[in-house]
């Protein structure tokens, strides 16, 4: 049986991981009459509801909507991306499977696809076991159809929606409640549901509500009608929790025609200039909608008028991030004469600094070229499961190939995430890593994965090669 090896390293510190992901699964639904009302239950299925025999999920009467989060245990030919990023499934790995999906005598199996279809993205005890091995102590799992739910038109049913994905969630880590814990979802379309679910939740511990930046049917997340909102967070201490995602709009109404996302105008400018690969655009999406929340609320004075409240960039990287604040306030001095808002009591920076973290991946090494100035503000994300997920060991490697000090390290992979969700520290943590990992006898050799990652590797060179329906992502 092949092994997978790792280099031996150690850490003094626990890790807190604020961004990593969950796949809402099939008995979401299936147990949501646990959860619900009677009128709470027909408006999910009206609004948002998984159908096992078709194996599709149905949004506002449209089959086949959402990213695929409940087809569960992977396909032939494909890779998951949304459930592939378990301990040691490298990027490299990843491209020798991708190219192996290219033709269809090489591709995947269904064994093997449900192999690599990480269960830990959906059951509380892989995730823990898998947790051990990438080096992460405690977690803040998040739901992965952010570009769904901001969408759903009945709001009673997206009420509905919210409740049974918390009470999923909340169950999932009972199993370890001093190392998993949920950010809740917030039903957005009506303020008072909202209101009414953060109270809900934070009475079960929740220290996170989020909130999509984008502007979905004229509900950017900023507007007065949201003032009861920021209040429950403010009494309750749940953190805003501001997560992006590429805007799709798959889900926008007939004849909805307004802009809803910085990230939509990217994702037309590369359909239109024909990148041939979605990928290379995620990034900007991601950055596009947290930069243009952050200058809002900076710019407008947000926090000021709700001084209490604290909040989280999540996925979005973080080099761009001091680039916005110097442009915030720049603007402020140059303009702050002309402006028809109050004066602002402090400079957009020092906002930031006063009431936010931002997220940061681990391999992003600015960071740790600059520590002074990301010192309180910075908090670790795997992104595990999502395809581009990493383990904590891939993030203290770039550091210390930047030789920053360990106490900046522990304030980064741990430390300010837990002070802003008002986590105690685990007395117990993981210092070593796991050196081996067992792999099946089809595992990819280290020449396959050196070979696939030449770039002709992924030319299909005639049509023979190509079996159509067989490859997932290419």
């Amino acid at each position: 049986m092949p092994v997978q090896k790792f280099a031996p390293m150690a850490k003094n510190f626990p890790i807190f991981d604020c961004d990593a992901h969950v796949t809402e699964p099939p008995w979401l639904w299936e147990r949501a009459k646990d959860w619900l009302t009677k009128d709470e239950l027909e408006a999910l299925k009206n609004t948002i509801w998984f159908d096992p025999e078709s194996d599709q999920l149905i949004v506002n009467g449209k089959a086949g909507s959402g990213l695929g989060s409940q087809r569960i245990h992977g396909s032939p030919g494909m890779v998951n991306v949304l459930s592939l990023a378990g301990p040691g499934l490298k990027h490299d790995i990843q491209r020798a499977l991708n190219v192996r999906n290219l033709k269809r005598d090489t591709a995947l199996t269904a064994e093997q696809a449900d192999y690599l279809d990480h269960k830990g993205s959906y059951e509380p005890k892989p995730r823990l076991r898998d947790m051990d091995v990438q080096g992460i102590d405690q977690v803040m799992i998040i739901p992965t159809d952010i570009d769904t739910y901001p969408w759903l038109q009945n709001a009673v049913g997206a009420k509905a929606m919210c409740k049974a994905y918390n009470d999923w969630a909340y169950e999932y880590c009972q199993e370890n409640p001093e190392r998993l814990f949920f950010a809740a979802m917030l039903p957005m379309q009506d303020p008072k549901f909202a209101q009414q679910e953060i109270y809900r939740v934070a009475a079960k511990g929740c220290r996170v509500g989020l909130v999509r930046p984008i502007d979905a049917m004229g509900n950017y997340p900023i507007q007065p009608k949201y003032d009861r909102v920021w209040r429950a967070m403010e009494e309750t201490g749940v953190v805003y929790g501001m997560h992006p995602f590429p805007a799709f709009g798959s889900l926008k109404p007939p004849g909805y025609t307004e802009q809803h996302s910085g990230a939509e105008l990217i994702a037309l400018s590369a359909s239109t200039a024909g990148l041939p690969h979605s990928f290379l655009i995620n990034v900007q999406d991601f950055q596009a909608e947290a930069s243009l929340w952050v200058a809002m609320v900076l710019m407008s004075g947000f926090f000021e008028r709700y001084s209490k409240l604290r909040a989280a960039v999540f996925e979005a990287s973080s080099t761009w991030l001091s680039f916005v604040l110097d442009e915030c306030d720049k603007h402020y001095r140059l303009y702050r004469n002309d402006r028809q808002l109050p004066p602002l009591k402090r400079l957009p920076r020092e906002t930031f600094f006063e009431h936010c973290v931002t997220g940061f991946e681990g391999d992003e090494a600015p960071p740790s070229r600059l520590p002074e100035f990301y010192e309180n503000i910075l908090a670790w994300s795997s992104d595990v499961y999502h395809h581009d997920g990493d383990d904590v060991w891939r993030a203290i490697e770039t550091m210390r190939k930047c030789e920053l000090p360990e106490k900046y390290q522990a304030k980064f992979l741990g430390e300010n995430a837990r002070k802003l969700y008002r986590i105690e520290t685990p007395k117990n943590f993981i210092r070593d890593r796991v050196t081996e990992i067992e792999r099946p006898d089809w595992w990819p050799t280290e020449e396959e994965v050196k070979a696939s990652l030449k770039p002709e590797a992924s030319v299909l060179r005639t049509r023979a090669e190509f079996s159509p329906g067989v490859g997932g992502t290419r």
